[in-house]
């Protein structure tokens, strides 16, 4: 059977649930589809990780985040909050249901098609939003070794590092995290890194005074303008690096001890759908075309939102979900005529 809606939303996370949410307060049918659970990409974030932003403005749909402390909210208070918000205001998320395909039938609608755990589904929507984020895999370095089991990407919990000899590469907030947390757990820290120094400025402020402060007095070790060309059970050949943070082959490696190794060097986004519909993509991060005043992209019907736009950032992430609360009152205006007001009250214009 297939299922019928005017707006199909594809991605549950902040954006996606607060489109959701200003979609069905203008009576407008949809359906919202995620290939995980809500808010996919935050739960990968560290446990107990502080937010960049402050509540204010990571708050949707206008329900302020009311927290004990009044600080920054954590990945877990932000992971209850968006599950609060979607029991507050109802919202069907069809969740662990994946797009596999989609298509322009002959009536100028679109076919989605899903599978999800209890099989096939399949869907007709007159638009699409593409609200599916910016980071869906590592960003890989492509050495001998990489997939080794001792080897991650993700940096989830410090304690399994404890009395551990860690490498860490990279030299952003990711990186930065996994090396001052791990160290006061009681891990034995090196930290690889291309450039000669951090970029300190993106990388969040209560961090950078802690890892200074580390290294300073030895508590972590810091190897600027190397990079890892190999990993090995026990160790890890590292390369010099010239000025482009490229490795310098023809100068000899050096081998640092290492038990596990986190290489938080960024993650890149899934652009399947984006090329699946024939979407214009643009410049070195292959970014998602779109009219900033109505978020549609070069293909009718389809629109982009929340972080999505980045594509795959190769430098900083310059987009994040506090910028990106504008694109569900321009999205709705642009799909129903209506003119959205912003949670604060204030309209988009």
């Amino acid at each position: 059977m297939t299922e019928s809606h005017r707006v199909a939303i594809i991605g549950a996370g902040p954006i996606g649930l607060e489109l959701a949410v200003a979609l069905k307060q203008a009576g407008v049918d949809y359906v919202q589809l995620d290939a995980g659970q809500i808010g996919t990409t935050i739960s990968w974030y560290p446990l107990q990780m502080y937010f960049h932003s402050n509540a204010e403005r990571l708050a949707i749909a206008g329900v302020p985040i009311q927290l004990p402390d009044q600080q920054k909210p954590k990945r877990e208070e932000y992971l209850a909050y968006l599950r609060a918000v979607v029991q507050q205001f109802g919202l069907q998320v069809r969740t662990f249901e994946r797009v596999e395909f989609i298509e322009r039938s002959p009536d100028g609608r679109f076919i989605l098609r899903t599978r999800a755990t209890d099989g096939e589904h399949r869907y007709m929507a007159d638009n699409i939003v593409l609200a599916i984020g910016a980071m869906h895999a590592p960003r890989l370095l492509g050495i001998p070794g990489e997939d080794l089991p001792h080897v991650s990407h993700y940096f989830h919990d410090p304690h399994i590092y404890f009395e551990k000899r860690l490498l860490v590469v990279g030299g952003r907030n990711s990186a930065i995290e996994a090396a001052v947390r791990c160290q006061r757990v009681g891990a034995h820290v090196t930290v690889s890194y291309r450039k000669s120094d951090f970029d300190s400025g993106v990388i969040k402020f209560w961090l950078l005074p802690e890892i200074r402060s580390m290294l300073r007095d030895g508590r972590v070790r810091f190897l600027p303008r190397t990079l890892p060309i190999e990993i090995r059970g026990g160790s890890v050949l590292l390369a010099p690096t010239g000025e482009d943070g490229r490795p310098i082959m023809t100068d000899l490696p050096s081998e640092v001890d290492a038990d596990f190794v986190l290489l938080m060097t960024g993650y890149r986004q899934d652009s399947r759908l984006f090329e699946m519909l024939g979407i214009d993509m643009q410049g070195a991060d292959r970014q998602p075309r779109y009219d900033p005043e109505t978020m549609e992209t070069t293909v009718p019907g389809v629109f982009v939102a929340g972080t999505a736009i980045a594509g795959t950032p190769r430098e900083r992430v310059r987009i994040i979900v506090e910028s990106c609360h504008v694109h569900v009152p321009r999205i709705v205006a642009a799909i129903t005529g209506q003119h959205v007001a912003l949670p604060d009250g204030k309209l988009d214009d």
